[in-house]
């Protein structure tokens, strides 16, 4: 796992710096890494949207059609991630 993933699921950093490393995954086009954000249970909700968001961004029209029909995500998500596909 890339440095930049491990700073967006650490607890000890800052909001800002985990917003960054997210986007900073969008602009790299790190799809499974994002897929694996919106995936993690212990991640706070606000992370989890804004990497569903950045994998629309990312044009990853299939990695979100998986996720809107991936059971073990909340309802909301999978939602969003069928809006964005």
């Amino acid at each position: 796992m890339s440095t930049t993933f491990q700073t967006a699921v650490k607890k000890n950093v800052s909001r800002t710096q985990r917003y960054e490393a997210i986007d900073e995954l969008v602009r790299a086009n790190e799809e499974t890494n994002l897929a694996i954000l919106v995936q993690t249970g212990g991640l706070s909700g606000e992370f989890r949207r804004h990497a569903l968001n950045g994998l629309g961004d990312c044009n990853a029209t299939t990695v979100l059609e998986e996720l809107s029909e991936d059971t073990t995500i909340e309802p909301s998500l999978r939602r969003r991630a069928g809006e964005l596909a």
